[in-house]
């Protein structure tokens, strides 16, 4: 496995400054926002599809670096009930394929994304529980005449494309947010849907990530480091569910954190090892959203918790105990 950082955590940054940091931390792999929720600040596809001289300066940039482009990240809501946000999205999907093609990169990371109730919606409707019934009806629509046709047919791009993989972060909010849903998608649609593994949405919903990764052997095209803590206390009183701001977090029931601030190290450890169990062997793409430290402090402790546990040889051919 290689280390890898979704490198618009600075955004706000020069692509040149950005793989400049990354490199003196000893990470040589990078996840870059190329539109969606994860913006374009380093990366516009539309325009560097349109501009070859563009394009070859930004490649140069990687090579000035020794830095390679594990995944073009594009996180969106394509089936958003709003028709021109959700072609806005569907937009950003199929340049981030585009420009993938072009710089021979294998995985788009995307949502799987949410309709809304009916073609009449303004807003998403995440369905979460079978009763009233009206939910299940809302469910079937979204899945059988919205969700399955449109991943048809942008898997199909994406394949013609030379893109095999569209790795579908499972997020609460949208239709596809735990194994069960994405295989489901899966079986639909066929195997250019896989996950891209972020194991801090799965915590808070209460699922181990070790059991999700069994599940998921096979399915699995990218992986996200990204840690959450559990507020005992707050969780007691009201449960996961929680629409705090992420920004009071002495209130919510959980919070985003660094590697190794919500679990120890004895369970990532036992998560990258469960990844190799299951002949998962790419990248640990740290994501920082810890909003109790800097930028610059999540990412260089994420970095030094992550070179001490991940595995980075080839798996052995031989025991030579056995």
């Amino acid at each position: 496995m290689k280390l890898s950082v979704l490198a618009n955590l600075y955004g706000a940054k020069s692509l040149d400054e950005t793989l400049s940091i990354l490199s003196s931390l000893g990470v040589h792999t990078v996840e870059i926002g190329a539109g969606g929720y994860p913006g374009k600040a380093h990366c516009d596809p539309e325009k560097l599809l349109a501009d070859p001289a563009a394009l070859e300066a930004f490649k140069a940039t990687f090579c000035k670096y020794d830095v390679e482009i594990c995944a073009l990240a594009a996180h969106g809501n394509a089936l958003h009930p709003d028709k021109k946000i959700a072609a806005q999205f569907d937009k950003d999907f199929r340049n981030a394929v585009l420009l993938a093609e072009k710089l021979g990169v294998d995985t788009v990371i995307t949502f799987s994304g949410c309709p809304g109730d009916s073609d009449d919606s303004h807003y998403p409707n995440w369905v979460t529980c079978p009763w009233p019934e009206d939910f299940l009806t809302i469910l079937d629509w979204q899945w059988n005449e919205k969700l399955i046709p449109y991943w048809k047919e942008a898997g199909a791009f994406a394949k013609a494309h030379n893109v095999p993989h569209i790795a579908f972060e499972m997020h609460p909010g949208f239709c596809v947010y735990n194994p069960e849903t994405l295989l489901r998608l899966r079986a639909a649609v066929g195997d250019v849907i896989g996950a891209n593994f972020d194991p801090s949405h799965l915590i808070w919903q209460g699922m181990d990530p070790v059991a999700a990764i069994r599940e998921l052997a096979g399915a699995i095209y990218h992986v996200h480091a990204k840690d959450t803590k559990i507020d005992t206390c707050n969780t007691a009183k009201n449960g996961v569910l929680d629409t705090k701001h992420y920004g009071d977090e002495i209130h919510r029931s959980w919070v985003f954190r660094t590697v190794g601030y919500g679990n120890g190290e004895s369970y990532w450890r036992d998560l990258i090892s469960n990844l190799r169990l299951v002949g998962y062997d790419r990248v640990l793409s740290i994501e920082h959203e810890d909003s109790l430290m800097t930028i610059d402090e999540g990412l260089q402790k994420a970095v030094a918790f992550l070179k001490n546990i991940i595995i980075t040889e080839e798996k052995p051919t031989t025991m030579s105990w056995a």
